[in-house]
């Protein structure tokens, strides 16, 4: 399969909707075609879940990022603060 998930054709999900389930289950993402067009994909709920999950904030995302450790420079302007009147 070149794909990486399965497809279907919409009279073989109907006939065998048990099997599409199970490898929906065991194999991944299943793709039902309907007159030759991607229809709908069918998921486990596991899966569902784990794409649809929020891991953490913003703080969380930079602290686990991979480019932490990677030792980027960023500029600073190293200009002093403006005198005002008060």
């Amino acid at each position: 399969m070149t794909e990486p998930f399965g497809s279907w054709k919409m009279k073989d999900a109907r006939a065998n909707f048990g099997a599409l389930v199970e490898r929906a289950i065991s194999d991944g993402p299943q793709i039902v075609t309907g007159n030759g067009k991607k229809t709908v994909i069918v998921v486990s709920a596991e899966e569902w879940e784990r794409r649809n999950r929020r891991g953490g904030d913003l703080v969380d995302f930079f602290a686990n990022s991979p480019l932490r450790e990677k030792g980027m420079k960023i500029a600073r302007v190293s200009d002093y603060p403006r005198d005002i009147e008060l």
